[in-house]
């Protein structure tokens, strides 16, 4: 296949002609609005354009069609025989879906390929939906916009394939933090196993697409890829947000039938601790001159991180977060004090995307160097 061949799709009506590819698997195709079509290379099949290659049907056979000569009121014609190209025909047959064993549980991932992996700080981004499993699955993938959400792209992606979805550059990493996918999973002319509707939020730590290591060998593309699980084993990804009382009945539901062990004296601590900040409604805090000071260190807030993961701590700090601004909006000019501690500055990272797209209108600085030290911002109200 090359730049100028005559193409039709496979699995829909119409074609074109071969402009360019993008990548290994992607083919352009140029249809007669001179549009240019992204299509898997596999989804498209050359024409020739030699006599012998070109079919002769009655006018009768393709509905509408209407054979015009200038100057003459057009008629019908039902038997009279005209040319029509192979790429002008509908395309009915649709080849057999393969299935591989042990593919009928469910897996699906989000994948971000880098165009140049070797310029990192400059390339653009592909973004594909990677269907692992015997199933087809019609999925949505939305981009976070404040409290709603954006549609950016909609299909259906047959069993064991990955469909391109987009490209996006180091522009978009901002506006990309928060993403949502929805599926159904079914099969087509034949019985299957019913599986749940999948919805999830998923947080792209954009940081991650300055870094090389982050992109990995992988079974789906020949170049190394950054794949995010959207379900895997019939089992969804874990939610955006952590559910307060689903983790707590968790945590609860799985150490307390072990009180003698001292892990789980701590968990039951945490959950306490926990749900007595629930219903207080209240945050620890203090007061530091004019300033209210949160110290957002998880040894602070929770008795205890057994059983919890980054994520999860960082969702409760962010929580946390949340709740002392909501508490203290209406004091307009008051100072809050976030200490979030130096490390790896990923919840200092967090805190600020929040304020630079959920509170635009309050200002914040780095906190006093002597009284705080490096890990600390200072918000106030607007």
């Amino acid at each position: 296949m090359k730049i100028g061949d005559k193409v039709r799709f496979l699995s829909e009506t119409g074609g074109g002609r071969v402009s360019g590819f993008k990548g290994k698997n992607i083919v352009l195709v140029e249809d007669e609005d001179g549009f240019e079509i992204p299509t898997l290379i596999t989804d498209v099949v050359v024409v020739e354009t030699d006599d012998y290659n070109i079919a002769k049907v009655h006018t009768s056979a393709v509905p509408g069609f209407k054979k015009v000569k200038p100057g003459v009121t057009p008629a019908p014609a039902p038997n009279k025989e005209v040319d029509l190209e192979p790429a002008d025909l509908p395309v009915t047959f649709r080849p057999p879906v393969e299935e591989r064993k042990g593919g009928d549980t469910l897996a699906a991932y989000l994948a971000f390929v880098p165009i140049d992996i070797k310029a990192m700080t400059t390339t653009n981004f592909e973004t594909y939906f990677v269907n692992d499993s015997n199933y087809y699955m019609r999925f949505t993938y939305l981009w976070a916009e404040g409290n709603s959400w954006r549609l950016r792209f909609t299909a259906e992606v047959e069993p064991n394939t990955k469909l391109f979805i987009e490209e996006f550059g180091k522009a978009d990493l901002n506006d990309m933090e928060r993403v949502a996918v929805q599926v159904i999973a079914y099969k087509r002319d034949k019985g299957f196993i019913l599986k749940p509707a999948i919805d999830v939020q998923l947080r792209i730590d954009t940081v991650k697409f300055y870094k090389l290591h982050t992109f990995r060998e992988n079974d789906f593309f020949e170049t190394p890829a950054m794949l995010v699980t959207i379900v895997e084993n019939d089992t969804a990804a874990r939610p955006l947000v952590v559910d307060a009382k689903a983790l707590k009945q968790k945590m609860y539901g799985d150490q307390a039938p072990a009180r003698k062990d001292g892990a789980a004296k701590g968990n039951d601590a945490y959950v306490r601790r926990y749900d007595n900040q629930q219903s207080r409604g209240k945050t620890p805090q203090r007061h530091h001159g004019d300033e209210l000071v949160v110290d957002l260190h998880a040894s602070e807030l929770l008795e205890t991180t057994a059983g919890m993961s980054a994520s999860d701590i960082l969702n409760h700090q962010l929580e946390v977060f949340h709740r002392t601004l909501e508490e203290h909006k209406k004091e307009k000019g008051c100072k809050i004090v976030f200490i979030h501690g130096k490390g790896e500055g990923v919840l200092r990272q967090a805190i600020i995307k929040e304020l630079k797209y959920k509170y635009k209108s309050y200002t914040y600085q780095d906190a006093s160097f002597q009284e705080y030290g490096y890990g600390a911002t200072m918000v106030t109200i607007r």
